[in-house]
């Protein structure tokens, strides 16, 4: 499977503002345990306010018990997986760099040619 580096940007960008996006609702659901609100009443408010978006009733439901049981850290905990940390302005240069040498290489490639392609070693498989 072939990826340009335009559409590893868009989907790097798309998991971006999901994650805001929940990030925004946890702090809801922390805000609705701090009222007292139950995990129902706090689905409720959520889908009202964000609909489509909004978090699946089992994510609320988990989260709202999380935060009912004295959990005060809104992050999510860290995944095992690729480091988002590894997409940086030196390694978007980099690539950038060998495109513009080559504009038909595939992703392989230009992991390949690459210092840090281990960023690309997921996206490949």
């Amino acid at each position: 499977m072939r990826y340009c580096c335009l559409c590893m940007v868009v989907f790097y960008n798309l998991i971006t503002f999901a994650m805001q996006e929940n990030i925004e609702q946890w702090y809801a659901i922390k805000f609705c345990v701090k009222l007292n609100k139950s995990a129902t009443e706090t689905f409720a408010s959520l889908t009202e306010a964000y609909g489509d978006a909004t978090l699946s009733r089992t994510m609320v439901f988990k989260w709202h018990k999380a935060f009912k049981e004295g959990r005060e850290n809104v992050e999510d905990n860290p995944c095992s997986g690729r480091p988002i940390s590894s997409t940086n302005d030196q390694n978007v240069e980099t690539v950038r760099a060998v495109i513009a040498k080559d504009r038909r290489m595939s992703v392989r490639m230009i992991a390949g040619q690459t210092v840090n392609h281990a960023f690309y070693k997921d996206v490949l498989e």
